[in-house]
């Protein structure tokens, strides 16, 4: 099967890259700057362009039955969710002209409704419902949290967890969801070219447990060996002002870091588990075990002073 995939050297894109290779897929990948993601994966075959140029998207899909879509704007300045509405929809008709048999698509779960402040996730939601609305059948697999190393989310809340021995606890730490370890997502996409798709689908994927950010943090520090830190609750901690000192303490890009607070705010919970039962999926990797995998597969060693502050204080906060 010829396959685009879209986004391949992001987060998840370069880890799908592999796993769709090794199944046989004849696979090429759309960058806007083909030298520089040859940096990142090199045994890729690039297709330079953009999803809103017709001409380029007629390039990348000829051939092709299926596409992953993992684009997004998130980070850049002005209006990104007007910009990923509007890929979105240029995507879809480039995939209807070209006569695709699919469209797999990674966004997030979508919170209760009127519950939430955060563009991102109502933007993730958007270019969903657009690609849906396309004529091309699409499978959207909905995560919230994704635990593994360069995962945007994960950074946050392991570098708080691992550089503060004392935190304050806003009330809306008490807000839930279901972190799921970046291999199982992996799985999940990679199986969705073999799921039955007459019309569009959309699943959740949730994690194998249903945890509050404050457990988050503190199950992130245990599973990193550390004792777990002292903290105060507080009632009164917006997610804005939260967000300053996060872009403090963490590696996360300001303005990324900043909406994924805000969308921390609610809960995310799975609507069911039934897509894990449609791949036949059954053992998801547990939060620990998702987070000592990260660890393992951080490519580089941190540095700077939050490197040599973090070395220091996990001396004294190792579990004995």
């Amino acid at each position: 099967m010829d396959v685009l995939l879209t986004g391949a050297t992001g987060f998840v894109g370069r880890r799908l890259h592999p796993l769709l290779v090794d199944r046989g897929m004849s696979l090429r990948c759309l960058t806007r700057d083909a030298q520089k993601a040859r940096a990142v994966l090199p045994e890729a075959v690039f297709v330079e362009g953009d999803v809103n140029d017709a001409d380029a998207m007629k390039r990348a899909l000829a051939g092709c039955r299926a596409a992953y879509y993992l684009v997004h704007e998130m980070g850049t300045a002005g209006d990104f969710a007007a910009r990923e509405a509007e890929a979105a929809e240029n995507f879809a008709r480039s995939a209807a002209a070209a006569g695709l048999e699919r469209i797999i698509y990674l966004g997030g779960v979508l919170p209760p409704p009127a519950t939430s402040t955060s563009a991102h996730l109502r933007s993730r939601g958007r270019v969903g419902e657009i690609l849906r609305h396309g004529a091309v059948p699409v499978l959207e697999l909905r995560a919230s949290m994704l635990i593994g190393p360069g995962s945007l989310s994960y950074v946050i809340v392991r570098d708080l967890a691992a550089r503060l021995p004392f935190m304050i606890l806003p009330r809306w730490l008490d807000s839930r969801t279901e972190p799921v370890a970046i291999h199982d997502v992996l799985v999940a996409l990679s199986r969705g070219l073999d799921v039955p798709l007459a019309e569009s689908l959309s699943f959740d994927l949730p994690g194998p447990e249903v945890l509050s950010g404050r457990e988050i943090l503190f199950r992130t520090a245990a599973a990193l060996g550390l004792k777990r830190p002292a903290f105060v609750r507080v009632p009164v901690l917006t997610p804005r002002l939260s967000s300053l000192w996060v872009r403090f303490v963490t590696r996360a890009e300001w303005r990324v870091a900043r909406e994924i607070v805000v969308g921390l705010t609610s809960d995310l919970v799975a609507r069911d588990a039934s897509y894990w039962q449609r791949i036949d999926y059954a053992k998801l990797t547990s939060f620990d075990d998702a987070v000592r995998a990260a660890e393992g597969g951080a490519r580089t060693e941190e540095r700077g002073v939050w490197a040599v502050a973090e070395r220091l204080m996990a001396r004294y906060r190792r579990r004995r």
